[in-house]
């Protein structure tokens, strides 16, 4: 993957994995009130989406891991975290030199069985 002007340049092989995963039902954390977000992600599981797709950078991480918390802990009680994935993306600065920003991608599903838990 190369960065060029803050825009993501994807390799061929990147690209197709890109193309192979839906991307309808990712919420992208920015300056809105948590609560937005966590409304955003329950319309997804009420629409019928298995998972939801958080994604967030730089000073948006603590937000985006408060939506999913506060999701999990108050409105979805059988979610479960499939995936935490960190990394860092080197940006170019319109001043000239390149920056580093930390992103953040949590994926969260509905737990499938529900039959299996009122049983323990």
């Amino acid at each position: 993957m190369l960065i060029r002007y803050g825009v993501r340049v994807l390799t061929e092989k990147e690209t197709k994995h890109e193309e192979s995963v839906q991307t309808d039902n990712v919420v992208l954390i920015g300056r809105k009130p948590v609560m937005n977000y966590v409304t955003a992600c329950i319309t997804f599981f009420n629409s019928g989406e298995k998972h939801v797709i958080v994604k967030a950078r730089g000073r948006a991480i603590c937000k985006a891991v408060d939506t999913v918390e506060l999701l999990r802990r108050a409105f979805v009680k059988d979610l479960e975290i499939k995936s935490i994935n960190i990394c860092t993306e080197e940006l170019d600065r319109a001043e000239g030199g390149q920056s580093n920003i930390s992103s953040i991608e949590i994926i969260a599903s509905k737990a499938e069985n529900n039959q299996s838990q009122e049983m323990k």
